[in-house]
Order: structure tokens, then C-alpha cells, then sequence
């Protein structure tokens, strides 16, 4: 399986590459040793974002399929888990328990709204608006939840003031539980997000990706020749979808609140903007680009979050408009990072018709 990490539908699959990889994954994990823990908390922050840029990737990037939607699934998985933290505890590994609900309750959720799109034929344009319209109808309901009869056991929703009062994730250990926050924090995130690069690169590399790549180029081709495309589309976007919800939880846990605001149109946008950016078509571009992007729209919003926000508009103009493979894509080419020739799509199975 290790040679699915070397393919066709990713770019930097030389020694060079890997050399470099290693080398940013060192400092990654040596950096907690020299810095202070608040900007350790705040770089385990910009992580947790990139969870659902590069589902927006697999969906949009290798997929085609322009999803305005992964802040829904990243409220749903938020929601899930503030609602299950506090109704259930995190006491005994409760915590991961919880992580996994809300994560699979997103899926459920990806799986209903993409059977009724998909196989009801709605694509292209029509995909995102359909996908934004969920959102946005998502957001303004939970602004309106702010009575008390709007509680789900133990839990309230709040409206637009959000949920408060979640526990942070822990890990189970002898003695009692660690809680994951801030440096502890920060290494969960790195380490499940190195793991969830490396099995979505396996993941592209493979028949899976390199049929979802030919979807994304001609689906009534792909169709011709036998394979299910609805079945592909369909997969990538419940995956795509859970890894929202991944960065739901873990947004949750981090601050121990979510509001609608980081579900509403703004927020929605963001993916959009930081998978263009990056360059769409790769995943190492979208997990670079999109930290690079995090840290300097935070760093703007210090002094003018509407300064900030304009920004991230001229971003996604001017990188349509001149760079439409995406900066980090077109600088790794520059690199010599470039993916080698495409091989021919595998042949598929008798039960793909």
C-alpha cells in the first residue's frame, strides 16, 4: 500500500519531496519545546481547520462537485458533540466516544442529503446552491433557539450566543483521564492530521481517486465505461463531509463553544476560498495553502475583521482570474513537484455497472 502514496493524482512523489516533508514534520513536533503554549493553542487552532479544507478537496478538487455545505456538517458535528458532552460526560474515554457520534451523525447526515442530490441528479451549479441553501437554513435556525425550550437534555442551544459549557477532549489513561488542551491539544490534532493526509494521498492515488479524477474530467464518459459514478460521487462526498465535522469537534473542544456564526454565509465561503487558493487539484497545496491562509487572516483580524474578510474576497478574484490552478499548485510545479503521468483509469469490476 505504500506506493499509493506516490501517484498520479498528487503532486511531490520524489525523495526530495519526502525529504522536505519529514523536515516540517520535525519542527512541527519540536515546536511546543520553544514556544509559549497560548501561540501552541493557537497553531492547534489553525490545524483544525485544514481537516475540512481538504475534504472540500477530495470533493470539489478531485470530485467536481463545488460543495458550499462543509460548514453545515461542521456546525452538525459541533452541535453533536457540545449536545453529547454535556448530556453524556467525557469521563472514561467518553470524550473519543463522543468525537466518534458526532462524526459518524454527520455522516448519516452527508449520506441523506447526497443520496437525495446525487441520485436525484442535481449537479453543477444547482450542487452548490442547494448545499449553500442547507447551510444558510441551518445557521438561521440555531440563531433562533435562544429560549429554554430549546434544549436537548442538559444541554441548550443558546441562539446566536451558542452552546457553552462542553468539556474539552481527553484521552484515556491510568490515574484519570488527560484533557487535550492546548500543547496536548496540539499534538492529537498534528498527529490525526498527518494520518488523514497520508490515508487520503493512499485514498486518491488508488482506483477511488483515479475514477473520481475522470468523473471530475467527463462523468458521461467515465459512465460508458462502466463504472457507477453516482457511487463515487456519492462516497466522496460523505467522506468530504465527515472531515467537516472532524474540524467541528474539534473547533468545539478547543474553545468549549460554537455559535451560528461559524456556520453562516462568511464562514461558508472560507473553504471555498482557501481550496481555491491553495489549488484545488492537490492535496498538499490545500493543507499548506490553507495554514498559510488561516495565519494571516488571523493575524489581519487582530486589527480589521472586515479588512480581513475583503481580503479574502481579492484572494479568491485575483487567483480566478490569473491563477486558476491555484498559487501553491503553480508554485510546486515551479518546484518540480509535479505528479507523474497519469496512468490509465483500472478496469472496473463486474458489480461497478
Amino acid at each position: 500500500m505504500l506506493h499509493l502514496l506516490n501517484g498520479p493524482q498528487t503532486l511531490g512523489n520524489g525523495r526530495r519531496f519526502w525529504i522536505c516533508a519529514c523536515l516540517v514534520l520535525v519542527a512541527a513536533l519540536i515546536y511546543p519545546m520553544f514556544a509559549d503554549p497560548y501561540d501552541v493553542g493557537n497553531f492547534a487552532y489553525f490545524l483544525i481547520w485544514v481537516f475540512m479544507a481538504l475534504g472540500l478537496c477530495l470533493m470539489w478538487g478531485y470530485g467536481g462537485m463545488l460543495s458550499f455545505g462543509q460548514t453545515f456538517f461542521f456546525g452538525i458535528g459541533g452541535y453533536a458533540y457540545g449536545v453529547l458532552s454535556v448530556d453524556l460526560g467525557s469521563a472514561n474515554g467518553m470524550a473519543l466516544g463522543n468525537f466518534v457520534l458526532a462524526v459518524l451523525l454527520a455522516g448519516l447526515t452527508a449520506a441523506v442529503l447526497g443520496y437525495l442530490m446525487i441520485y436525484g441528479k442535481i449537479s453543477g451549479v444547482f450542487f452548490g446552491i442547494v448545499t449553500l441553501s442547507v447551510t444558510l437554513a441551518l445557521a438561521f435556525f440555531l440563531g433562533q433557539t435562544a429560549g429554554p425550550e430549546w434544549a436537548i437534555g442538559d444541554a441548550r442551544l443558546n441562539g446566536f450566543n451558542g452552546m457553552q459549557g462542553m468539556t474539552p477532549l481527553s484521552l484515556p489513561w491510568f490515574g484519570g483521564d488527560i484533557d487535550l488542551e492546548e500543547t496536548s491539544l496540539y499534538y492529537f490534532v498534528l498527529v490525526l492530521l498527518v494520518c488523514t493526509y497520508l490515508a487520503l494521498r493512499m485514498l486518491v492515488n488508488a482506483r477511488f481517486g483515479n475514477v473520481l479524477v475522470a468523473i471530475r474530467e467527463d462523468p458521461q464518459r467515465t459512465e460508458l465505461l462502466g463504472y457507477d459514478v453516482r457511487r463515487y460521487q456519492f462516497g466522496a462526498l460523505v467522506l468530504g463531509s465527515m472531515l467537516a465535522a472532524v474540524s467541528g469537534v474539534l473547533y468545539t473542544s478547543w474553545g468549549q463553544f460554537i455559535t451560528p456564526s461559524s456556520i453562516g454565509l462568511p464562514a461558508a465561503a472560507m473553504p471555498i476560498v482557501w481550496v481555491a487558493f491553495s489549488g484545488r487539484s492537490d492535496l498538499t497545496a490545500v493543507l499548506v495553502g490553507t495554514f498559510v491562509l488561516l495565519a494571516v487572516f488571523q493575524t489581519l483580524t487582530i486589527y480589521s475583521e472586515q479588512m480581513a474578510l475583503i481580503l479574502m474576497g481579492l484572494i479568491l478574484v485575483v487567483t480566478v482570474m490569473f491563477a486558476p490552478q491555484g498559487c501553491f499548485v503553480g508554485m510546486s510545479r515551479i518546484a518540480g513537484w509535479r505528479p507523474r503521468r497519469n496512468r490509465p483509469l483500472p478496469a472496473p469490476s463486474t458489480e461497478a455497472g
